[in-house]
This record gives structure tokens, C-alpha cells and sequence, in this order.
């Protein structure tokens, strides 16, 4: 582990009725948890291990308990914290920073392919680069990161999260501050069933169709097909 790097995932507890409320399984809403459930065990198996501190930033903070019985007691975590998403993806970073980390990375819990490659390349950047970003195919972004000395606030404050704009107005504010960056591999993120259609098609002869997100699909009936 490299103790000047830190990498932070995103979570909710996935809870019935509480996450990934655009994807619609045989109209149970069970289902869908259980398929977020699965996108994390996928991330954590692939990204928990590299050479960083990992950390579980979990929302809401009253079901600490129930995250660390899910996913067990070997992993470090934190709640998050903040009224909106760009509060609490500040809080989070601000919290590794002030742990003496030079370097931190967030990522989210919508990619359950994304390789260890991926985290690797936003950590070496970001030794050439005040600032990392990933950013998807509807607009938004997967990961983000920053060096200690080019972190601030204003990379967070007044998005409008949630929409086709969050990357460009992100962008916006790295030009504006005059910060370099560097930009990743555009990745999917899964927020419907179209996007589970297509994980489960581009998946289908790679590494990634051994996981328990695909094998969850297909034990359920789920096809590319519909």
C-alpha cells in the first residue's frame, strides 16, 4: 500500500426501493438491490486491493452496521457527509487530504466492470497533473481526483448533479483555475436497463461475464435481449 495515495468508493446501502431507481427488473425493486449489491462486491474485488488506502464512504450514516455486515470488517470506512453530492465528494476528499494523503481519488459505484487499470493510470496522472477525471457516456463522471496542493471547493459548489452537465461544467472549472488534468477512458455507468442490456452484451466473452453482476442477471433471467 502506498500511504501518500488514497482511494475512495462511493456507496449506498442497498436497500429495497433506495437505489438504482431507474432500472427496472421484473418490476421488483428487491431485484434492483440486489443487482446494486453486486456492483459493489464486483468494484471492491477489482479496485480494494491496488497499491493506495482503500476507503468505504457509505450513505446514509445510520446503516454503518448493516454496510460493514455486508461487506465485511477488513475494509476501512467512513460516513459521508453534506447536504448534496458535491459536498459530500468534497468532504471526502478534504477528510483524505487532512489524513497526510498527497493524492486521492473518488470513484463511484455505477461502473462494476471498471478495471484496476483505470485506477492505476488516475494515480500515475496525477503525478504529472494537479487533477483526474473519467468521464461517461450520459455526461457525468466516474472518478475524479486531485493532488493535495490543487484541491479546493470550487470544483464541487453550484453543479447541477444528476444531469448531462456535470462533466462539462467540471472541466469548466479546471480551465478556469488554470489547473492542468488529465482525462481517462470514457466508462459506462449502469442507471437503467438499457445500460444492463449493454453491460450484458459487451460483457459477454471478457473477464467481467464471471462476474457475480452477470452471473446475478443470468441467474434471474436477464438477457442483452431484454
Amino acid at each position: 500500500m502506498n500511504q501518500k495515495r488514497c482511494l475512495v468508493i462511493f456507496v449506498k446501502y442497498p436497500e429495497k426501493g433506495k437505489v438504482k431507481s431507474r432500472i427496472v427488473l421484473g418490476g421488483d425493486d428487491g431485484h434492483v438491490a440486489d443487482l446494486y449489491h453486486c456492483f459493489i462486491e464486483d468494484l471492491l474485488e477489482s479496485v480494494s486491493s491496488g497499491h493506495y488506502k482503500f476507503l468505504i464512504a457509505f450513505d446514509p450514516p445510520e446503516k454503518e452496521k448493516d454496510i460493514k455486515d455486508l461487506f465485511g470488517k477488513d475494509f476501512s470506512y467512513m460516513p459521508q457527509a453534506g447536504a448534496d453530492l458535491g459536498i459530500r465528494m468534497h468532504n471526502a476528499l478534504a477528510t483524505c487530504f487532512a489524513q497526510g494523503f498527497q493524492s486521492a481519488v473518488i470513484i463511484g459505484s455505477d461502473s462494476p466492470d471498471l478495471p484496476q487499470r483505470i485506477i492505476e493510470e488516475a494515480f500515475q496522472s496525477l503525478q504529472s497533473h494537479d487533477a483526474v477525471i473519467g468521464p461517461t457516456y450520459d455526461g457525468g463522471y466516474y472518478l475524479i481526483g486531485f493532488s493535495k496542493d490543487s484541491f479546493s471547493e470550487i470544483f464541487f459548489e453550484n453543479i447541477a448533479w444528476s444531469t448531462d452537465g456535470v462533466y462539462a461544467s467540471t472541466i469548466t472549472r479546471f480551465d478556469q483555475k488554470r489547473i492542468s488534468y488529465h482525462v481517462l477512458p470514457r466508462w459506462r455507468d449502469i442507471d437503467t436497463v438499457d445500460d444492463v442490456r449493454v453491460l450484458l452484451k459487451d460483457c459477454e466473452h471478457s473477464d467481467f461475464s464471471q462476474s457475480k453482476t452477470i452471473e446475478f442477471l443470468r441467474a434471474n433471467g436477464f438477457t442483452a435481449s431484454g
